[in-house]
């Protein structure tokens, strides 16, 4: 059986463009800009990170809107930890880890199980990003409910104890530790990508009768990558936390915010590592400078001048703005296999079968 031919421009773009990107990124904290620069570009990498974790779900037609549960989750947990008991945010970090993989474990394997797919999966991913932000508004003794609660300040001087606390005095150390969450959401994609989860995931989302007839584990390949977008996603939250010092249910959690991180990540262009993270660069770069120009003259006129701009953006660009830019970046290598994905696995099947 011959291979599917490879294009020659598959590795040139990635390799390319990384090499751009590791460049700006090391040059852009010694430019001389304003502060506010600086921190509009922590912001991008964090929601980078963020819309990163959703598309690896959402390129495999598993469109999961509880992001807001999970950012929540990453959010809240290190922080009240931190209030109540002195825990270090690491500590905190690890404990929301845990609570996102019960969460989704309790929501996703019965979804899964039970083939709760398509419209429907949104809609119950939907209602757990409402019911946790509607939880954190309900324990308002212990979260400050709809008003949300400032961030325990330890003000550590040596920059052990920054680390520790993840509470620096200068935005470079939030600048650093948002590129390397955002580093360790592509090397997962591409792991993903290389690996033959990708190639069960795009048979399942092909047919997934078809793909369990040829010996995949539906419920076991769903859950897996789930769990590693949930996880992702509860990172991203713990460090924006950490980093803005301050979180209401309306900025970490909800309806809205799983929405637009799914905007972000579709605006970008979901199907390419580097799609999610241009989206973001884009969408968080326009929403501050209409706010900025336009915030003071009209209240909400930044805000619809932002949703027009979006929705023309996605309508004219429906693969995303990483897919315009090259073959690349478009779903060549996942959902756009067809069904060779699904013959490919059949074939494996039958020669485990033959004596």
């Amino acid at each position: 059986m011959m291979r599917q031919a490879r294009p020659a421009s598959r590795g040139m773009v990635p390799v390319g463009l990384g090499l751009a990107v590791a460049v700006a990124a090391v040059a852009w904290p010694l430019l001389p800009l304003p502060a506010y620069v600086h921190h509009v570009s922590v912001l991008a990498l964090l929601w980078a990170a963020l819309s990163t974790s959703w598309s690896l779900t959402g390129q495999f037609e598993l469109v999961s809107l509880g992001h807001g549960a999970f950012m929540g989750l990453g959010a809240y947990v290190p922080a009240l930890l931190l209030e109540r008991l002195g825990l270090s945010p690491w500590m905190g970090w690890m404990a929301a880890l845990a609570a996102s993989a019960a969460v989704m474990v309790l929501v996703g394997y019965p979804c899964f199980r039970f083939r709760v797919i398509g419209d429907y999966f949104a809609l119950v991913t939907l209602a757990l990003s409402e019911v946790t932000s509607l939880a954190i508004i309900a324990a308002r003794d212990v979260t400050g409910g709809s008003l949300g609660f400032t961030l325990a300040a330890v003000r550590p001087s040596s920059l052990a104890g920054q680390l520790w606390f993840m509470e620096f005095e200068s935005r470079t150390g939030y600048y650093v530790l948002a590129w390397l969450l955002l580093a360790l959401n592509w090397w997962v994609w591409r792991r993903i990508q290389r690996s033959r989860l990708r190639l069960a995931l795009t048979a399942v989302g092909e047919d997934e009768v078809a793909a369990a007839s040829c010996g995949v584990s539906v419920v076991k390949s769903k859950l897996a990558i789930s769990l590693l977008s949930a996880l992702l996603a509860t990172s991203a939250g713990t460090l924006y936390a950490r980093y803005v010092g301050y979180i209401n249910p309306a900025t970490v959690s909800g309806v809205t915010l799983s929405l637009q991180v799914a905007f972000v990540a579709i605006l970008g262009g979901m199907y390419a590592w580097y799609g999610p993270a241009l989206g973001a660069a884009i969408t968080v770069g326009l929403a501050e400078t209409l706010r900025i120009h336009l915030g003071s003259r009209l209240a909400g006129l930044s805000e619809v001048a932002y949703g027009v701009v979006v929705i023309l953006l996605i309508v004219f660009f429906p693969r995303g703005l990483a897919g315009w830019l090259g073959p690349a970046a478009r779903r060549q290598g996942v959902a756009g296999a067809g069904p060779w994905a699904t013959r490919m696995l059949a074939v494996r099947a039958r020669r485990r079968e033959a004596p």
